[in-house]
């Protein structure tokens, strides 16, 4: 019976992933969502199948991540048998371990030999020499060398990132060559770019688009037809760099060489953006002090124990604040209106430090921030907080002079408004220009040594200025 209803499913599945004006068109549907989970609930194998069956890989490994607990068994142990590689590729490294456990050994096995030699490297770079081997089990002889030897690159490097499957041609080769011999090959990964020209050492010395090759008459030497942008990119060389390559000379892929300078893979555009997502997501993390590697996908357990460390440093940084409150107690105490004002002051020092801050990261991580450029942005940055300074002193002053009847009081935390902004401009530039020199990590640090700057310099400008004058 559900044999003959599977058409049926089908159209109403494909009817339940019709756009709606209201929705993101790139998502499921709510509709679509609900009946998955209806399924689910049931236990229909078919039924889930069905719904399943017209949506993108990345689609069906958002729905795996999307589910939680028991939903994510029972869904894993009716679909597992459908799970290929294009799916478990697109499933979250948190996620992924999980659903690894709930292969068939045969299912597994199936899904790896799909799998481009990058992405089989990212799925077991991780795991346990055990784990590791039986993956590795199950490639032939020819992929299992490829990944192998990716794996004996360091993490984080080009030679992790590349994939073995590689288009090549002798320098020699004509168009007409070249295109008999792409016919004939049943080896050739699903998506390439370019064909790399080689040397008898296998050293490459240019490449030719595919678009530029299919255009070009059979007769043409490839030498004649290769691209401007060729930049072969070592092995060794920092992911970090690699994407910022691909972003800086608009590449589509890159050949890799090992220290020899002969070809041993190819980097593409989506590896490349893959990568930049990730150094933008981990510096956004790190920026908040959650973690990098925090998911919506974590546990409770792991969410605490990547932010409990952060929260206990910001504590210690606002305990130094407060010991600055605490020598102008009897300040306080006197003049009410200093305990109403100053958390303003520092407040937004605070807010000013983290503009500068976020631009000053993300300049760092894309290598626009330089030692050519580097004072000059500094003097921007310390005439913004300045101009900042004399703008909200302005209005800061007539609001403490409204509120408070003080002219002498609108004076202070006018002063006080000008030196904190102009502080926290500098700081926000100058911290994590230091923690990069220093080789720390700017987008990890910099934000509590930045608020506990604002917060002391803050707190101190205004109530020493008003013990000064005030009293």
């Amino acid at each position: 019976m559900a044999e003959e209803e599977r058409p049926d499913q089908q159209d109403q599945a494909a009817e339940s992933q019709v756009a709606d004006p209201d929705e993101d068109e790139f998502l499921p549907r709510r509709e679509l969502l609900d009946q998955i989970d209806e399924a689910i609930e049931a236990e229909d194998r078919d039924r889930l199948n069905a719904l399943l069956e017209p949506m993108h890989a990345a689609d069906i490994a958002d729905i795996i991540e999307r589910l939680h607990g028991a939903d994510r068994r029972n869904f894993l142990q009716l679909y597992s048998g459908e799970i290929d590689g294009e799916i478990l590729s697109e499933i979250d490294e948190g996620v992924r371990e999980e659903v690894l456990e709930f292969l068939p050994p045969e299912v597994l096995a199936e899904a790896v030999r799909e799998m481009d030699s990058d992405d089989v490297v990212d799925l077991i770079e991780d795991m346990d020499e055990a784990e590791r081997a039986g993956i590795l089990a199950a490639l032939d002889d020819s992929d299992r060398a490829a990944v192998q030897q990716s794996l004996a690159y360091p993490e984080y490097s080009a030679g992790r990132l590349m994939q073995s499957e590689v288009v090549t041609a002798p320098e020699h080769w004509t168009v007409g060559e070249t295109i008999d011999f792409l016919r004939a090959e049943e080896w050739l990964p699903e998506q390439f770019y370019h064909i790399i020209l080689v040397d008898p050492r296998r050293h490459p010395i240019g490449y030719v688009a595919l678009g530029r090759l299919l255009s070009s008459p059979r007769a043409t030497a490839l030498r004649e037809i290769t691209e401007d942008s060729f930049r072969p990119i070592s092995a060794y060389a920092e992911e970090g760099d690699v994407a910022y390559a691909f972003n800086q000379y608009h590449l589509i892929s890159a050949p890799v060489v090992d220290g020899d300078d002969r070809l041993v893979g190819v980097i593409t555009m989506d590896d490349a953006m893959a990568v930049m997502d990730e150094e933008h997501e981990e510096d956004i993390l790190r920026l908040a002090g959650v973690g990098e590697e925090s998911a919506i996908t974590d546990s409770v357990t792991e969410t605490l124990r990547q932010r409990l460390p952060w929260l206990m440093v910001n504590l210690l940084t606002a305990v130094l604040a407060s010991l600055v409150i605490a020598v102008f107690e009897a300040t306080i105490q006197k003049i009410v209106a200093l305990a109403v004002l100053m958390p303003i002051v520092a407040s937004m020092g605070g807010n000013a430090g983290t503009q500068t801050l976020t631009v000053a990261v993300r300049a760092l991580a894309t290598k626009s921030l330089t030692g050519g450029n580097v004072w000059r942005v500094v003097r921007r940055e310390a005439i913004v907080g300045v101009l900042n300074g004399l703008a909200f002193a302005v209005v800061m002053g007539i609001v403490a002079y409204i509120w408070f009847d003080g002219v002498s009081l609108a004076a202070v935390i006018g002063i006080a408004m000008i030196v904190n902004l102009a502080i926290a401009a500098l700081a926000g530039i100058l911290i994590p220009l230091a923690l990069e020199k220093a080789g720390a990590d700017p987008a990890l640090a910099s934000g509590t040594f930045v608020t506990t700057v604002t917060d002391v310099v803050g707190f101190f400008a205004f109530l020493g200025l008003a013990s000064a004058v005030l009293l």
